[in-house]
């Protein structure tokens, strides 16, 4: 059995929160620890198990017993009831420091301070089944060290949990946790308040419905909304794109009306970076039981998307950022949003590279100056490919000391520099959030895995591997409101999961649109995504001719590669029966292509979590995905034989990335379709009952902010 720790506190004597700090050396045999500690008088007694307690008063005198049985190791407890509040932050920040590497404490279940409950800690080791005991009184701070030994037996309970020393079986036990929280079938933490509220801000380059390019859009718009309903306070961060006009300029665009509803806070701060001092105004609206605030200054008024425009991207990105991250550091400090700030207590959720400087900014510009000093900092990786990555020169224009220059020093490899004479020094962004983090989150648990492989990593795989005991992965979950077959105002027809009749209808309604021969019996297949690299069109070009060889019906939505996009009027004028090539992108054509085709196709060389596989499934549409990310996570490969012949799994699953590879899950779909009719029909039925909504993702995300707040920071 995996080691594990249980301390059990009284209120009235020890504060789970911020009373006591608890170190551990791990190593050695495995086994279960308790240690109870009971106010006696103006002493503390400390006692290990069932035996007499060792006891003594505040004094420089020391009461020991000497460890028998072989007992290998130390569980220290400080109680520093007896300091003032900032002195015991102060030693605990000492002692912890002192054995950084050896801290590894772990909540589950948070206690208020007027009730008794316990505090789990990772790890922990016994002897031989001998006793330890010793207390020492150091001044007013009495230190207590227990060790024991015992079998965990039926032990059982809401606050009781084993969980390995070792730090990456600790993490595959954490990812264990957080599939539970969700696989277990009992929704009744769903839609309650949590058991512990945060002040929570999020920071991001673009939310939904405010700005949106893709899936983190999408992340930020909706899980703010989702842990404000269980009662945490939330504030997202972003910039205030506006195409028309900004801050004392009347000229608007269409665009511009979606922040129509944020007004000026009258907040003007100033921000020293780039060697000039810029102001930046705050914008605030509150909607969905959230703080949404956005930064205006005149670098983000301009046409195009958050990040450039048809002539590429925007060559003052890191400028427009570096800004974001100072002011979403402000933000909760001089806003009063609500009548009252947030304050310096809060937890960061830094999306991406764009908001990669706010770990940074913590831990070098206000830490030292003990503000933020009780923030917890989490960075959430959507995409790994993109880093923010500068040259080495720029680092003086981030507003941050020079002895934090190593925290993003980036070098390229020989094989990556321009030139003969090119050193390579770069500035990473992202790579700076990694190393200053508290804790890591990507966007799937695949992803979580993949990034740390050299394969996946984009050239960061050995840094996140030194970390993957902090990272864990969380699928991303859908508006359920804005993906709702029941209900979506695109379909022509209705349907759900107990009446599938809406969709033959929209599927016919889809062929007839579309100019194909309205045909229920033969299969429908959609792909729906960017034409680039990463979405695998080109892997769908290789393999149209074959599969124009079948009885099939084709349709592509996207925008993006020109090539791709000359192929595909091509290929639409070659099978003019089969094919349809949509370039573009229509919001109300992907509802449609989604609930109308039978199979959605996704070769994705990399996935970090994929949505249009959750909508398809939402929608009935039976998802043929290459197996990475969080496709592999969210697809599971159908089984006929399974549960008594009455089937298993949601869609196919293939790799490795080929032509041959994709033509052959597509050929065994194509198959079921035709010849098993009731076996697709539940096959569509499981992927409809699947609960991707962003209130499951929310208990998860709970989970890691208890995680989180637990360590001291980590930089």
């Amino acid at each position: 059995m995996a080691g594990v720790a249980i301390v059990s506190c009284n209120g009235a004597l020890l504060r789970c929160r911020d009373a006591f700090a608890v170190q551990q050396q791990l190593g050695g045999s495995n086994g279960v620890i308790r240690v109870s500690c009971r106010n006696s008088g103006n002493s503390i007694a400390c006692s290990s198990g069932s035996s007499s307690s060792s006891s003594s008063s505040n004094s420089r005198s020391s009461v020991s017993s000497s460890c028998s049985g072989g007992g290998d190791g130390v569980l220290r407890l400080w109680s520093m009831m007896a300091l003032g509040r900032e002195q015991r932050k102060l030693l605990q920040w000492r002692l912890l420091r002192q054995q950084r590497r050896l801290c590894s404490s772990f909540l589950l279940s948070p206690v208020e301070e007027n009730k008794k409950g316990l505090l789990l800690l990772r790890g922990g080791r016994g002897g031989g089944g001998g006793d330890s005991r010793r207390c020492v009184s150091v001044g007013s701070v009495v230190c207590c060290s227990c060790l024991q030994q015992e079998a965990v037996g039926s032990r059982t309970g809401e606050n009781f949990l084993t969980l390995p020393v070792n730090p990456l079986a600790r993490n595959e036990r954490e990812n264990e946790l957080l599939r539970n929280l969700v696989e277990s079938g009992d929704g009744e933490e769903t839609g309650k308040k949590a058991r512990t509220l945060y002040n929570i801000v999020f920071v991001t380059a673009e939310a939904a419905p405010y700005s949106k390019t893709g899936g983190l859009g999408d992340v930020c718009g909706s899980l703010p909304m989702a842990l404000a309903g269980r009662g945490h306070r939330v504030m997202v961060v972003s910039p205030r794109y506006m195409k028309g006009g900004g801050v004392g300029v009347t000229t608007t665009t269409t665009e511009d009306s979606v922040f129509a509803g944020a007004f000026d806070c009258q907040c003007r701060i100033t921000i020293g970076c780039f060697n000039a001092a810029h102001e930046v105004a705050f914008f605030h609206e509150f909607r969905g039981g959230v703080d949404w605030v956005f930064v205006d200054h005149p670098s983000y008024h301009r046409p195009g998307t958050p990040y450039g425009d048809t002539r590429g991207a925007y060559g003052d990105n890191q400028f427009r950022f570096t800004l974001l991250c100072h002011a979403a550091c402000e933000a909760p400090l001089v806003l009063p949003l609500g009548g009252y700030t947030y304050g310096d207590r809060c937890l960061f959720i830094a999306n991406d590279w764009h908001a990669g400087l706010v770990p940074v900014l913590l831990a070098a510009k206000y830490r030292p100056h003990n503000v933020y000093k009780n923030s917890r900092c989490i960075v959430a990786i959507h995409n790994l490919a993109h880093q923010g990555v500068e040259a080495g020169t720029t680092y003086a224009n981030l507003g941050l000391p020079p002895e934090w220059y190593s925290a993003l020093e980036w070098v390229f490899p020989m094989w990556a520099r321009k030139h003969a004479l090119d050193k390579g020094e770069a500035v990473n962004h992202l790579k700076g959030a990694i190393v200053t983090a508290d804790r890591i989150l990507t966007v799937s648990e695949g992803y979580a895995w993949e990034i740390t492989t050299p394969e996946g990593g984009n050239g960061l795989d050995g840094l996140l591997a030194s970390r993957k005991a902090v990272i864990n992965g969380i699928t991303n979950g859908v508006d359920i409101d804005d993906w709702n077959p029941l209900t979506d105002k695109h379909l022509s027809s209705s349907f759900s999961l107990n009446d599938l009749a809406g969709k033959a209808e929209c599927k016919a309604a889809l062929q007839k649109e579309l100019g194909l021969p309205v045909r229920s019996e033969v299969p429908l297949i959609g792909f729906i995504g960017r034409l680039d690299y990463q979405k695998g069109p080109d892997v769908i070009q290789a393999a149209l001719p074959e599969l124009m060889t079948d009885d099939v019906q084709l349709v592509m939505l996207g925008s993006g590669d020109p090539d791709v996009e000359r192929w595909m009027t091509w290929a639409e004028r070659e099978f003019k029966e089969k094919y349809r090539g949509w370039v573009g992108f229509s919001v109300p054509v992907a509802h449609r292509i989604t609930a109308g085709c039978d199979i959605l196709l996704m070769p994705s060389r990399f996935e970090p979590c994929g949505l249009n596989q959750l909508y398809a499934m939402r929608y009935g549409t039976v998802p043929v995905a290459h197996s990475t990310g969080g496709l592999r996570d969210t697809i599971q490969n159908f089984d006929p034989y399974a549960e008594n012949g009455q089937g298993s799994g949601t869609g196919w699953t293939f790799s490795p990335l080929t032509k041959e590879a994709m033509m052959g899950a597509l050929w065994t779909s194509i198959f079921t379709f035709r010849n098993d009719k009731d076996g697709w029909i539940r096959l569509m039925q499981r992927g409809m009952s699947k609960d991707f909504s962003w209130d499951r993702a929310a208990l998860q995300y709970e989970q890691v902010f208890d995680w989180a707040v637990i360590d001291p920071p980590y930089a």
